[in-house]
């Protein structure tokens, strides 16, 4: 090759490259900047105890960069009118399975494969979204669905929540997570094993390969559980060595940890072992929530699924597992009391329903059945907004509506202080700056 030496042609060229950038620059520029204004009649923002009125909430691209009194339009900016609605923080679901279809069936866990979870939980993340839940925690799906999901979602190939994944939970041969348990002994569950969890070592191993293959929260059970077969929900099926390994490995890894658990041992055992939240938590008592206290712990109490599954044993218990019904029966009313007592001990709550968006109930009910058990509807209101965004571990970006956080917002027509029930009717839903539902309409 030729080397042209001629400083003349360089020059030219140079300039010419330089006039192209610039020009690309200067077209780069306006393109990815995106101002709108909210003008919101009542806020609610995530933080303060008490509602403001005629607020403006300014977003450039992704994030909300002021919240101003009074209706302000700032030059070339985008208003939304919610002048005559009630705005919030973008819903937090804390507890929720994001490949559930909600078909307890007994007969599913033959006949359902990845393929179909996969199917359901596409069509509950654009249903997570559409009620106003713009972040979710999953407590537990397959190997695959979950990271997929959260990768077609950050892509911005199907509509989602921002997603947190358990995989799957972690538990002990014949507990609460063992596929198995009640079965006959000669059928074999592939991958039951990601699952078991029977030493500390292996407990150590498991937190690993799960944040290996995308887990970014880790799910225990060291109690038995309502919808399996078999076991009891009293007792504590993990050792404290197992749970403390599972505790420590995660969190030097960044993970948090949450913990199934209804009977008091393995709950207060878990609250010592270091857990960051008790999922259900139904026959703690008050020393349990004195040690939640103490060490910061939170409690999801999960009532949208115990009023489901018991409606279920009452009504049409041929469609639950074996032994299901009766405990469902027995446990229910518990954990619709304990939610009150811990929250008038002061334990942390944050809202989960323990139930994937497509199931027949919106979970959105959750609100409604935690004021039912005490609570007052703004601090119903702060378990999926501020609270929630503590437990996840993510105050700083998503909770509330203030400067410096993501623009996840949802509105509703009505004063939710006066009736929690508005809250199953989100008519508005922007998550990261994009409007993604308007005038109860999903727009894509």
């Amino acid at each position: 090759m030729t080397r042209n030496n001629n400083p003349g042609i360089a020059n030219a060229v140079k300039k010419a490259l330089l006039s192209l950038t610039a020009v690309a620059a200067a077209m780069a520029g306006p393109a990815m900047a995106k101002d709108v204004v909210i003008h919101a009649g009542t806020l609610i923002d995530g933080i303060a105890t008490a509602p403001k009125s005629k607020v403006s909430i300014v977003i450039k691209d992704q994030r909300i960069v002021s919240v101003q009194n009074g209706f302000v339009t700032p030059a070339g900016a985008e208003v939304i009118d919610l002048s005559s609605a009630t705005v919030l923080p973008g819903f937090i679901e804390s507890h929720d399975h994001i490949s559930s279809s909600g078909d307890r069936r007994p007969l599913n866990r033959f006949t359902q494969s990845e393929g179909d979870a996969v199917i359901s939980g596409t069509l509950n993340a654009r249903r997570e979204v559409e009620l106003g839940f713009t972040t979710v925690r999953d407590l537990g799906s397959g190997p695959l669905t979950a990271p997929a999901l959260i990768r077609a979602i950050e892509s911005g190939k199907i509509v989602g929540p921002r997603l947190w994944t358990a995989l799957e939970p972690l538990g002990p041969t014949g507990g609460h997570s063992d596929r198995a348990n009640g079965l006959r002994p000669d059928l074999v569950f592939e991958g039951r094993e990601a699952s078991i969890v029977d030493s500390a070592e292996q407990a150590r191993v498991k937190v690993r390969e799960h944040r290996r293959r995308g887990a970014t929260v880790i799910k225990i059970m060291p109690s038995g559980g309502v919808g399996s077969i078999g076991d009891d929900p009293h007792h504590m099926t993990m050792t404290d060595e197992e749970m403390k390994t599972v505790i420590e490995t995660a969190h030097e890894l960044g993970l948090k940890v949450a913990a199934h658990a209804h009977g008091k041992k393995a709950i207060d055992h878990a609250i010592l072992a270091g857990v960051d939240s008790i999922e259900h938590g139904t026959y703690a008592d008050a020393e349990s929530y004195k040690l939640m206290k103490q060490h910061g712990t939170f409690l999801v109490p999960t009532l949208l699924v115990a009023d489901a599954i018991y409606q279920t044993a009452i009504k049409t218990p041929d469609l639950l597992p074996p032994t299901v019904a009766e405990k469902a029966i027995a446990v229910t009313p518990t954990m619709i009391g304990n939610a009150g007592r811990a929250y008038k001990a002061g334990v942390k709550i944050a809202f989960g329903t323990d139930q994937g968006a497509t199931s027949n109930r919106n979970k959105a009910e959750e609100f409604a059945l935690l004021v039912k058990a005490g609570l007052t509807p703004m601090d119903a209101i702060f378990t999926a907004t501020r609270n929630a965004a503590e437990l996840v571990g993510s105050p700083e970006d998503i909770g509330s509506v203030q400067a410096g956080r993501y623009a996840d917002i949802v509105a509703v027509q009505g004063d939710p202080l006066n009736d929690i029930t508005v809250l199953q009717k989100v008519e508005f839903v922007m998550k990261g700056g994009e409007v993604i539902k308007r005038d109860g309409k999903m727009q894509r």
